[in-house]
């Protein structure tokens, strides 16, 4: 699998930006490719992007969730892939947001795309939009405060 990291530094209270990421069914709004989310209960997410000219559709679990702090995921079926969202307080007002993505490319454009960096700098065009998108507004759309703690599967 091949890894993609990436950070960005929000300046929103670390309680609304985790409370924004957790608003999945938004991720459209600022995830490039990504055509809908669709949260199917507390810890599984249905997916549909588009990657690389083709429509895929997976699905995910939640495998981790300590609010304020991080999310983790796996894909359980279709594209797979993996990852971890971590945010850390810098002060009252300022949130560091640090992306991990593990993903396997499929096929011959992706692995085109993996090489010519396209990953990476569409994980890192994500989280600058989700920092226009969260700084414009100022508040969370909504929030989900469960602690999940680590699932083991």
């Amino acid at each position: 699998m091949e890894r993609v990291e990436k950070s960005i530094e929000v300046k929103c209270p670390v309680r609304t930006v985790y409370n924004q990421w957790t608003q999945f069914e938004e991720f459209p709004r600022f995830m490039d490719g990504v055509v809908k989310v669709q949260q199917l209960d507390d810890t599984h997410l249905r997916w549909y992007a588009n990657v690389a000219g083709k429509d895929k559709e997976w699905d995910a679990e939640i495998t981790e969730q300590v609010p304020d702090r991080k999310i983790a995921w796996r894909s359980i079926s279709g594209a797979r892939n993996e990852g971890t969202v971590q945010f850390r307080s810098l002060d009252d007002q300022r949130t560091l947001v640090w992306l991990t993505v593990d993903y396997d490319p499929e096929g011959f454009v992706e692995n085109v795309g993996d090489v010519l960096g396209v990953m990476s700098m569409r994980v890192q065009g994500d989280l600058e939009r989700f920092k226009e998108f969260i700084e414009s507004r100022g508040r969370e759309t909504g929030q989900w405060r469960a602690a999940l703690g680590i699932i083991n599967v």
